[in-house]
């Protein structure tokens, strides 16, 4: 069977891989222009490409695929069987979605209906779940809304990251899409269909990556950094200075004051330092508990674990986060 495989990230380059490893024979691959990143903006190209070209692998990089016939036409002349996306990125015209005999597939790690669009594994750490999963569908023309093929639920860990789940739940698609070709191949993959009571998992924007003390309680601010780890990261500003939280945790007063022998002054202000020691960590008043940062990176620095940061910048109690 001949496969067009269409993808971007180090998410889409391990089910590229497994594809190819397991003997398919990959007709094509199409993935993003290369772009410029980085500090220097030194133009790279993606995981994909990296792979394919590593494998002698034909690449296609559209600026665009709607409106493309030239592109189109390409892909026809290569005849796939089926296409297979990951993370591309784009909501692919019906025009292209007729060229395989067998359709197109995609890797979507969600358990949809449930967060369809760009960003499931970020929303569902942000808002808090306790489980997620990947789902393998057929595409149409509706954003991440096709027939569903096969469905696996994954647990989230309590302090789990964004890349720590988007590492396993690329293990866990790479191998299911495997697994829905054998059954495309064979005839006896299964359709089912999706219903109406979806969520959104939109784009992620700057603003929110802000810490807003007043209105998120402890386990929001927690989930938000968790969330947002690795990317953009949550930052707050102290004394004027943008301050980013990689990982934090946190405990209740009750256990804060039995562990350190700290009693809180009343009507604290949210954002407040409460204990700052190079020792035993920075304490943040928050509603509904105590911040304990982690992983935290100054204005204009490195990430750093709390004590190392704590030996070389001063934070003093009382102090407010803002």
């Amino acid at each position: 069977m001949k496969v067009l495989f269409m993808g971007t990230p180090d998410f889409a380059k391990e089910s590229l891989e497994n594809l190819y490893e397991n003997g398919y024979e990959i007709c094509g691959v199409v993935t993003v222009p290369d772009r410029p990143a980085g500090r220097g903006m030194k133009i790279i190209s993606s995981p994909v490409k990296d792979y394919a070209i590593s494998k002698n692998l034909k690449v296609f990089q559209p600026i665009k695929i709607a409106n493309n016939s030239e592109f189109k036409e390409e892909i026809k002349n290569l005849n796939p069987d089926l296409v297979c996306v990951v993370s591309y990125g784009v909501i692919l015209p019906k025009s292209f979605l007729k060229i395989p005999k067998l359709g197109c597939i995609n890797v979507h790690p969600s358990l949809l209906p449930k967060y369809r669009g760009s960003a499931p594994i970020q929303w569902a750490i942000i808002n808090g779940d306790k489980k997620t999963g990947v789902t393998i569908m057929y595409l149409n023309e509706e954003m991440d809304a096709g027939d569903i093929i096969l469905q696996e639920e994954v647990e989230i860990g309590e302090n789990e990251t964004t890349g720590e789940l988007w590492q396993r739940l690329s293990h866990i698609g790479a191998e299911m899409l495997l697994n829905a070709v054998k059954k495309i191949e064979n005839k006896t993959a299964s359709r089912v269909k999706q219903g109406n009571n979806f969520t959104l998992a939109p784009m992620l924007n700057k603003d929110m990556s802000k810490i807003n003390w007043n209105e998120k309680n402890v386990e929001e601010i927690k989930n938000l950094v968790r969330g947002l780890n690795p990317g953009m990261g949550t930052y707050t500003f102290l004394n004027g200075k943008k301050i980013k939280f990689w990982k934090v945790e946190y405990l209740n007063e009750d256990e804060f004051k039995e562990k350190y022998n700290i009693s809180l002054e009343n009507n604290l202000d949210n954002g407040t330092v409460i204990l700052s020691d190079d020792k035993k960590g920075l304490f943040i008043k928050a509603k509904n508990g105590i911040l304990k940062v982690l992983e935290i990176q100054g204005e204009n620095a490195r990430k750093m674990n709390i004590n190392d940061f704590l030996r070389g910048n001063k934070i003093k109690v009382g102090d407010k986060f803002e």
